[in-house]
């Protein structure tokens, strides 16, 4: 399903950010576009990021599935979903869109999401899907399920922001501390555990390349 565009020309402003982006400031950047969109002040944008090591907990965290809160820093996501893991080597990807001009339909947004992730991916030689029942992508690794990317959104007054997170290289074993989004039965994965030498440089391409398929 295509979203519809606010005109033909019109695309979100791109910002990829050098370095590591701390969580606070994220989310503050985040909501200063979100209440400029709502004011028409502002431009449609997509932010392009890598966080320092840390855990966010989604609003239907549980506090059993944090397993090790002394690891790294635990914040409060203000999204849906439950406790994820964020550090360098993991594309971020916050995407903050006026469903108003687009489409009022939160399921066909998340399913929209994913598919730019599909899609982009294809490019780099790795072929996801999604599974019924779970909310994210998932490939097949050494003979098991494994989830490659993870989506949490939110929506307020259908201006979207936060996203999707999308592992190239992060160090998988700090996946540890958590029930990576409350899956226990599954483990979690990476473009180069799977042997792609893909950058994070790489997968912005993919993700400006595609987004025009499904936005």
């Amino acid at each position: 399903m295509q979203f519809k565009k606010h005109t033909d020309t019109q695309i979100p402003k791109w910002t990829r950010l050098k370095g590591l982006t701390s969580y606070p400031l994220a989310l503050q950047m985040m909501e200063e576009s979100v209440e400029k969109i709502l004011c028409e002040q502002g431009e449609e944008q997509i932010f392009l990021l890598e966080h320092p090591a840390l855990y966010t907990a989604g609003a239907s965290a549980k506090p059993q599935e944090l397993l090790r809160g002394d690891s790294f820093p635990v914040y409060d996501a203000r999204r849906g979903g439950k406790y994820t893991y964020h550090g360098p080597g993991q594309r971020i990807v916050y995407i903050m869109l006026d469903l108003r001009q687009r489409m009022k339909d939160v399921r066909a947004f998340v399913r929209a999401l994913e598919e730019w992730v599909i899609q982009s991916l294809r490019i780099l030689d790795v072929h996801c899907e999604r599974r019924e029942g779970r909310i994210g992508l998932w490939v097949e690794h050494q003979g098991a399920e494994k989830k490659i990317a993870a989506i949490g959104i939110r929506l307020r007054q259908w201006i979207s922001f936060h996203g999707i997170a999308i592992n190239v290289a992060p160090d998988l074993n700090h996946y540890q501390g958590i029930i990576p989004c409350g899956i226990q039965e599954y483990g979690v994965t990476s473009l180069r555990a799977l042997g792609s030498e893909a950058s994070l440089e790489d997968l912005d391409q993919a993700l400006y390349t595609t987004f025009g398929n499904i936005f």
